[in-house]
């Protein structure tokens, strides 16, 4: 009786829900985790907790071989093997948070393997892919008959490619950049990444005047009523809640943009572009480390996704350049 009674306060006292607030908010204080990444950790724990529920188990009690389960029910939904394994990630980092604070007393997760997937290569566009996207994108920024509204969303979009493209920003950066970004004078700016860190990014005289053009561009055009305050200190402000444009408007109007350019939407968005800043980079010569700084990824690691590239570089050398190659 007095177990069964302990085990009823246990579960009303750490909940599901409240375990989880505890976990992202540790997150958040101590490794600095972006919104994305909470958002990401909370909707993988409470599809969890959902099938917990399902077997009458909990964060606190759950065994080894419910994990399993849930992993295995995961392959039956259909999940790739790239999402069963960082759901098991959320899993892993959850069930050593739990025995860090000795609500747990073991991990029932540290044994998991997860499943064997190899890294894709990123998507890349070719250097003629974007030159058309821009080409395309400035054409409609300057047709002659478009009204007034037409033209600045034009601008916009041009100034979010030609920018996107000249930094290799994270699409969520991208779109919060300040309106202080667009100083004429500006030869880099300072972009606040994940884990609210800042670095430096150069741009080059084609975003830079593009920035210049499409602040021109909403500072000559009426001020609409609805405008707060607020949305000025955005250099892509909007209505919604965040107060600036958001991922998904961009990566929209991204898609529409390259099939009017000749290109299939589905191989393209912002971080399709992204990756072919990078990609492009190395390409001509870039170091490794310069590209890892410029991207904003705190391990190598993450950045040598991209030595493909350099591989290919290398190949395409020995084979133009070794005085042996045509014998």
């Amino acid at each position: 009786m007095v177990s069964r009674m302990r085990s009823r306060t246990t579960s009303k006292t750490n909940s599901d829900p409240k375990l989880t607030s505890l976990f992202l908010d540790m997150l958040a204080a101590e490794q600095g985790a972006g919104d994305n990444t909470l958002d990401a950790y909370r909707r993988d724990l409470t599809d969890f907790s959902e099938f917990l529920g399902r077997t009458g188990q909990s964060f606190a009690g759950a065994e080894t071989r419910t994990l399993r389960d849930y992993l295995a029910d995961l392959d039956t939904r259909g999940f790739k093997s790239s999402s069963v394994a960082r759901r098991l990630s959320a899993l892993r980092h959850l069930f050593r948070f739990l025995l860090n604070e000795r609500i747990r007393s073991d991990d029932p997760a540290a044994i998991l393997s997860g499943p064997k997937r190899g890294r894709g290569l990123p998507k890349v566009l070719s250097i003629a892919d974007v030159d058309r996207m821009l080409t395309r994108a400035k054409e409609l920024a300057q047709v002659a008959n478009a009204s007034s509204l037409q033209r600045l969303r034009a601008m916009r979009l041009y100034c979010l490619l030609e920018v996107l493209y000249a930094t290799g920003l994270r699409v969520s950066e991208l779109v919060s950049l300040p309106r202080s970004a667009a100083r004429q004078d500006a030869r880099m700016i300072v972009v606040r990444g994940k884990g609210d860190k800042e670095r430096l990014v150069p741009l080059n005289e084609a975003s830079r005047q593009a920035m210049t053009d499409y602040l021109t561009a909403t500072e000559t055009r009426r001020p609409e009523p609805k405008k707060s305050a607020a949305a000025s200190k955005w250099l892509f402000p909007s209505f919604g809640e965040s107060g600036h444009l958001t991922r998904q408007h961009f990566a929209r109007d991204l898609k529409e943009l390259a099939a009017s350019a000749g290109l299939a939407p589905r191989l393209v968005s912002p971080h399709v572009v992204r990756h072919a800043f990078a990609s492009h980079l190395l390409h001509n010569g870039a170091d490794l480390r310069i590209v890892q700084t410029l991207l904003g990824h705190t391990d190598i690691s993450t950045t040598q996704i991209y030595t493909h590239v350099v591989e290919e570089r290398l190949k395409s050398l020995v084979r133009d350049l070794h005085p042996l190659a045509d014998k």
